[in-house]
């Protein structure tokens, strides 16, 4: 998810993902040595929507809410073939990311009062986070490594929610794709 510090997550905060069990081979290593993320519990993703809602306002409700608007959009395969940078991030792109953004966009537009990433950024790029907060050696590194282990090819027929229960995140629910 976001951040370069998992002491910045919280308890109760709570997030949308697309799991991508299948990079997991790929980066694994990487992203439990260099992505705080990775070491609070969240898997391989790409994040769909971050920060989502308090966990004191999701309920039944929210969820059905969640799930209907998640139906409204079929499955599908993104390839992961090249790696991205953001200034101190490494990623892996997919592609096509349109229906990432299209998942994101719908979200957010359901809950307004929950913009991507904050509202940090205008274009929020759909991304695999493999290492935050390194220097370019690193990066430079864990790329040449990553090249000789693409393409990853996943099957996206779900979103995830997660919350922070105070150490970890944990998966509180799943919605599945029309």
């Amino acid at each position: 998810m976001a951040g370069d510090d998992s002491s910045e997550f919280q308890a109760g905060q709570s997030g949308l993902i697309v799991k991508v069990p299948e990079a997991e081979p790929a980066v694994q290593a990487w992203r439990d040595r260099l992505d705080p993320s990775a070491r609070v519990g969240v898997p391989a993703h790409v994040t769909v929507l971050f920060p989502f809602l308090d966990e004191s306002r999701i309920d039944s409700d929210t969820c059905a809410a969640i799930s209907e608007v998640i139906l409204r959009h079929k499955a599908f395969e993104a390839r992961f073939e090249h790696c991205g940078r953001f200034p101190g991030v490494l990623y892996l792109a997919p592609e096509p990311d349109a229906s990432f953004r299209r998942l994101t966009e719908a979200i957010a537009d359901r809950w307004p009062e929950t913009p991507p990433f904050g509202g940090q950024f205008i274009d929020v790029v759909p991304h695999l986070t493999i290492a935050q907060g390194q220097g370019d050696a690193v990066l430079e590194e864990a790329e040449a490594d990553l090249h000789g282990r693409l393409p990853v090819i996943a099957r996206v027929s779900s979103v995830d929610l997660m919350v922070h229960d105070g150490s970890r995140w944990q998966q509180r629910a799943s919605f599945a794709l029309g």
